[in-house]
C-alpha cells in the first residue's frame, strides 16, 4: 500500500496492492470508506498482482478488507494496523492521521 497527498484536493491517493494467490479471477476493496460495498472499488489485475488507487480524506483511519472472487475475505498484510471486527476476525487499517508525502 502506498499513500500520497494530491495537491489542491485535500485528499490522499491510497494505492492498494495485493499479489494474486490461488488463481482468483476477481478482487475488490471494501471498507468503511465505501459502506462495505463489494461493487464500488474493483481492483485491476496487472501481471501477478491486483491494484487500485482510492482517494481518501486525511486525518482519520479507515477499516478495509479484500473480497476475493465474491467469496473470500482477506486482510492486507502491509496494513498499518488490524482491528477486531464483529464477525470474529480482524479488519485491516490504513492510517491517514500522519502526513503522507507530496507527489
Amino acid at each position: 500500500m502506498s499513500i500520497q497527498k494530491v495537491p489542491g484536493t485535500g485528499l490522499c491517493d491510497v494505492t492498494f496492492r495485493r499479489r494474486t494467490t490461488n488463481g482468483e479471477t476477481h478482487a475488490a476493496i471494501v471498507g468503511d470508506f465505501n459502506n462495505w460495498s463489494s461493487g464500488d472499488h474493483q481492483m485491476t489485475r496487472v501481471g501477478d498482482s491486483w491494484s487500485l488507487t482510492v482517494p481518501l480524506a486525511p486525518g482519520r483511519t479507515y477499516r478495509f478488507r479484500y473480497l476475493i472472487d465474491d467469496d473470500r475475505w482477506e486482510n492486507d498484510w502491509d496494513a498499518d494496523d488490524y482491528i477486531d471486527n464483529a464477525f470474529g476476525g480482524q479488519d485491516s487499517v490504513v492510517d491517514l492521521t500522519v502526513n503522507p508525502p507530496e507527489p
